[in-house]
């Protein structure tokens, strides 16, 4: 039995204690099968739910590096970008050209999309490269001016580190101090620096991990700095970062941006449907289909109520697919709006040098519904509305979803049959057949007895 002080004493020492945690969607703990992971850390269930079947460690991870090992399997959506192009074009994406001047031009204007940055609403042509479309990274770029592969690596460097850019190689670039070649970009650029100013290359080391795990420098690095000529500008650097990118994962995006790049460039069609067939969401048919100045004017509109805090989180992450379409119908590629006959469940197609939406692509309508539909669609002739609601089993939520995006402009509503031809009619002329009866009597009177008289064969 547990005494009232002893009680008091341990419920204080629980006051601040997080109830819940995040979780990082690709960070594993790797647990000795000599250990529990009870002797690293307390384990718990993601937003403090018991139901979930996910155990996260209630310790973040920056209590746990010392002693424990953390692999990160993240997901990636460029392999995937690459399988669909070469899909859609037959090209090998490794047998590209990994220097392409036309490529690297879209680091430093629009003039190889053949458009003009009003055209597009950017001074640089890398929306849909990874990490090089933000507007936070076009706005590096255009500051930093790049001119070769190595100054994209300390691009990719400087976008991925905290307080590496703002307030830090941004202002020694722009006032002049440096280049984007010789600024502190990533953690290799600190060791192999020192190095060739002199410095003991143990020391060069201990000197990079200091500061890429954001600690700075302590005296007496500052003083073996000095004492071999590193500038003051540089030191002061130093003791501003908190985080540094590897050179290896920065130059794995620049790679991945530069391939991709040479599809944007040179395979327009294609490089678009692949980037949205695989984009994680954001695209609306509805209005997307209806012309470039529909897209414009939904992105000034979402951009305008961000600034005043009122947007949707939905709109807000359709930005940037809509600048990528935008850009496309900037360069003559218009969207056919969903069709039963020639979309596919999730993929858009290339079509006659435009680009069909999938079905998927209808806002509102799930994977699940696509897929079904597409299935319905490939394995039957689709009769009429009604008949695509039956063998696709789908609600009628999702048959005004496409109603509304002009799926079935062209389709009839219901199965019945013209009296004298053999394909389904539509729900108009029958309606208008009973306002028929209404005006002209003896006519219908005759047209029923004609159909009394088919009705007995």
């Amino acid at each position: 039995m547990v005494n009232k002080a002893e009680e008091q004493r341990l419920t204080n020492g629980c006051v601040g204690v997080k109830k819940t945690t995040g979780q990082h969607p690709g960070g594993i703990i790797v647990v000795p099968k000599e250990y529990d992971v009870y002797d690293f850390t307390p384990v718990q269930h993601p937003a403090d739910d018991p139901n979930s079947n996910i155990i996260s460690t209630h310790f973040a991870f920056k209590f746990l590096h010392d002693t424990i090992l953390k692999l990160d399997e993240l997901g990636h959506d460029v392999p995937t970008k690459y399988k669909m192009m070469e899909k859609f074009t037959g090209l090998n994406v490794l047998e590209l050209p990994m220097y392409d001047p036309e490529v690297m031009e879209l680091f430093i204007s629009t003039k190889s999309l053949g458009v003009t940055p009003e055209d597009i609403g950017s001074n640089v042509g890398t929306f849909g490269l990874p990490e090089f479309g933000t507007k936070f990274v076009r706005q590096m770029i255009e500051d930093s001016k790049p001119k070769n592969f190595s100054d994209l690596l300390q691009i990719s460097g400087l976008s991925h580190g905290t307080d590496v850019w703002l307030g830090n190689a941004q202002d020694l670039i722009l006032n002049g101090t440096c280049t984007i070649s010789n600024v502190i970009a990533t953690r290799d650029n600190i060791m192999v620096r020192l190095i060739q100013y002199g410095l003991e290359n143990g020391t060069a080391f201990k000197i990079m991990e200091d500061v890429r795990k954001g600690k700075g420098l302590k005296p007496e690095y500052i003083e073996t700095m000095k004492e071999h000529g590193v500038p003051d500008w540089y030191i002061d650097s130093c003791q501003k970062i908190k985080y540094m990118f590897p050179k290896a994962h920065a130059a794995a995006y620049v790679m991945s941006a530069l391939r991709l790049g040479w599809f944007k460039v040179h395979r327009p069609l294609e490089f678009y449907a692949a980037f949205l067939s695989v984009a994680p969401g954001g695209f609306d048919a509805e209005i997307c289909c209806r012309g470039k100045q529909a897209v414009v004017d939904f992105i000034a509109d979402t951009e305008r109520k961000i600034k005043e805090k009122t947007a949707s989180p939905k709109d807000a992450d359709m930005i940037p697919i809509l600048q990528m379409v935008n850009e496309a119908y900037a360069r003559g590629i218009k969207f056919l709006k969903p069709s039963l006959t020639k979309s596919h469940a999730s993929w858009f197609l290339p079509e006659d040098g435009a680009i069909r939406c999938p079905f998927s692509s209808m806002g509102g309508l799930g994977e699940a519904a696509a897929e079904n539909i597409y299935k319905a669609c490939q394995e039957n002739e689709i009769l009429s509305v009604e008949d695509l609601r039956m063998k696709a089993q789908v609600s009628k939520a999702v048959i005004e979803i496409m109603r509304k995006n002009g799926v079935f402009d062209d389709v009839s509503e219901t199965n019945q049959l013209d009296l004298f031809g053999t394909t389904a009619v539509s729900s108009a002329p029958v309606e208008a057949k009973k306002e028929a009866k209404k005006a002209k009597p003896a006519e219908v009177k005759q047209e029923d007895d004609s159909d009394e008289q088919m009705s007995l064969f």
